[in-house]
């Protein structure tokens, strides 16, 4: 009987043995399953999402494709003040125009033209460049710096008529002023090297050429 208890008691101790050793051996591997270690794949994970050097370098490499010259920078300075010219003598159809197509044209050059004074203001304030000062209603003569312009005297001479003769004034010297404005945009077309500038050089050339045709036609010339 002493002999059998002996015994039992020495199986019990090898079994509590044997579980013991297996848990000892899972804790001792840092390992999961397979061998393979999970410090490794996430460090192979994170090189492959780092970003190229060249990449970037490209992408800066193309957003700097579109250089500019000394042409547009004149073009720029020189069509800002003759628009702002042009917007002066349309806004003072609305009160003195006698035709509504007169009035319609005004309005028309008004609209158009502003937003172009103020994306040719954005590059030269991107090239670093002053952007000119205003001069409209100053009563500073301009007719010798830029085709086109008018004159200190023309401008007051407008300022004064009505009716049908601001109609006839208005519609001889726009005529006078598109041409002047279609000349520059040729130059700039040519010469130019910016994208944009060169683009609304194009826009300038085609839309003030219809409208001199159109006034033209108003004026009754053919």
């Amino acid at each position: 009987m002493t002999a059998h208890r002996t015994f039992v008691r020495r199986a019990a101790f090898a079994a509590t043995a044997g579980v013991a050793a297996l848990v000892l051996a899972a804790c001792g591997s840092d390992k999961p399953a397979g061998g393979h270690d999970m410090g490794a794949k996430e460090s192979g994970s994170a090189a492959a999402a780092s970003p190229q050097g060249g990449d970037h370098t490209e992408a800066e490499g193309r957003n700097n494709a579109d250089g500019h010259n000394n042409a547009d920078v004149s073009f720029a300075k020189e069509m800002i003040q003759h628009h702002r010219q042009a917007v002066e003598m349309a806004g003072l159809a609305e009160g003195r125009a006698a035709s509504k197509d007169v009035k319609s044209l005004a309005a028309r050059i008004e609209g158009a033209q502003d937003p172009e004074i103020e994306n040719m203001s954005g590059w030269l304030t991107a090239w670093g460049e002053e952007v000119p000062a205003d001069m409209s209603g100053m009563g500073h003569d301009m007719s010798s710096s830029m085709p086109g312009m008018m004159s200190a005297g023309d401008m007051e001479e407008l300022k004064k008529a009505s009716g049908d003769d601001f109609d006839k004034k208005f519609l001889a010297m726009m005529v006078k002023h598109h041409e002047g404005a279609v000349a520059m945009g040729r130059t700039e077309k040519s010469d130019g090297k910016y994208g944009p500038a060169t683009r609304l050089a194009a826009d300038v050339v085609t839309a003030q050429t219809a409208e001199i045709e159109q006034m033209n036609k108003m004026l009754g010339k053919s």
